[in-house]
């Protein structure tokens, strides 16, 4: 296996005792280098979700995510001989371009093997920053194995993404940020991937404040913590691809897992639609852009999945702000989509001079906005006297979006295929 960080090895941490010593060491370690990001309260959020919302605005950070905190811990720790030689990660981005940057600060060298599906803005970013970048394989894990390859070829040390004691408590850092930003703060809800920034900000958060409650927030399609609490042991799992890609790992970390059964209160998952209505909210609302993983504390929140911290003061992670601008595009999309607000549908209409143009007004009169139309003759059937028309148009929720489709079939709209 890849060479392990001297100064990190033998028993790791048991207490919480002791991983709060370690979390306050490594918060004194980055001080210099790694942001205190804002928490800033959210009026809008608020009123949406019927908690006081704040949000810890951890996709400022420099690279855009929270992985910058046990990136340059983990690199801080390592040896003069292990810097020298330099190290070696697989990831799917937010790691990589942690260790990326912050090698860079330090004069340490990097190689990051990523998979072949990792975002283009993330691989590319890595390079710009000085990092090796490796694509391999289709799956984490297969990175994962071609990562321990060049670690013992090369005599690189592996630094784990989210299963390291150094990296769990760079992480938990950014609890003790929160503690001190919101003193009255009763809940956290933290995004679950591979379990290391939960763990490390639970831990944090319950040495000083075991009263606050700690919620976990899995994509539906990469239930990590889940299947290990249901095992009893850390399992691997075959995550389905997600917008939450941050969060699509196979296993969470053993050490994360060991802190997070004791610490985490509460886990919750969301779905896709759920996972862009976020990142359109915080887009719109929030002026800010995040990734589907830095997306989950708030979809949960929107769903009813946490009715009972309606009223509470609660902290959300947008914990990561590293999203493919072409998927951006889409996922706006599809939020407007999830959200009522787009609205698709089949039209029968005249095919002589003034059928569209009374479908348009009908639309217009009706205060929709029409986004594309798109004639269809060679399917419509038998009666060459008409056309079907499929219409996008853009509408202001789905209650107006009803209304439209109703005033249509007043007025002698034939509808059908309608999609909301």
């Amino acid at each position: 296996m890849a060479k392990q960080r001297a100064s990190l090895a033998g028993k790791p941490a048991q207490s919480l005792g002791e991983w709060s010593a370690l979390i306050r060491k490594a918060r004194r370690r980055i001080a210099d280098g790694v942001l205190v990001s804002p928490c800033v309260e959210s009026a809008s959020l608020s009123e949406l979700t019927g908690m006081r919302i704040f949000c810890k605005l951890d996709n400022l950070q420099r690279t855009g995510s929270f992985k910058e905190r046990g990136a340059r811990n983990a690199l801080l720790l390592l040896t003069s001989a292990q810097r020298k030689r330099g190290v070696v990660a697989a990831s799917a981005g937010n790691h990589a371009l942690g260790l990326a940057y912050h090698g860079s600060l330090l004069d340490i060298p990097v190689t990051v093997v990523m998979p072949r599906f990792a975002p283009l803005i993330k691989s590319s970013t890595c390079r710009r920053l000085g990092a090796q970048v490796v694509l391999h394989g289709d799956t984490f894990a297969a990175a994962k194995e071609e990562a321990d390859r060049l670690g013992r070829e090369q005599g690189f040390t592996y630094i784990h993404g989210y299963d390291d004691p150094g990296i769990i408590a760079g992480q938990g850092t950014m609890g003790l940020e929160i503690l001190e930003q919101v003193r009255s703060v009763e809940a956290v809800v933290v995004p679950i991937g591979g379990g290391g920034l939960i763990s490390g900000v639970a831990a944090a958060i319950k040495a000083r404040r075991p009263d606050v409650r700690v919620v976990g927030v899995e994509s539906a399609r990469a239930p990590t913590l889940t299947r290990a609490l249901q095992a009893g042991r850390p399992v691997k799992i075959s995550p389905a691809v997600t917008l939450a890609d941050g969060l699509s790992v196979p296993q969470i970390g053993a050490q994360a897992f060991a802190l997070a059964r004791r610490l985490v209160d509460e886990i919750v998952r969301v779905g896709e639609d759920e996972i862009a209505l976020a990142i359109l909210r915080i887009l719109e609302l929030e002026k800010t852009v995040v990734e589907g993983a830095g997306a989950t504390p708030l979809a949960a929140c929107l769903n009813d999945k946490l009715k009972h911290l309606r009223g509470k003061r609660v902290v959300i992670s947008l914990c990561g702000g590293n999203i493919d601008p072409n998927i951006l595009d889409r996922v706006i999309e599809k939020g407007l989509v999830v959200d009522g607000r787009l609205t698709r549908f089949t039209a029968v209409i005249s095919d002589r001079p003034g059928g569209l143009a009374k479908l348009s007004r009908l639309l217009a009169e009706a205060g929709a906005s029409i986004k594309e139309v798109t004639h269809d003759r060679a399917f419509a059937g038998a009666d060459v006297s008409t056309v079907n028309v499929l219409c996008t148009i853009e509408t202001r929720d789905r209650h107006h979006g009803r209304e439209v489709l109703q005033r249509l079939r007043q007025n002698g709209i034939r509808l059908f295929h309608s999609s909301r």
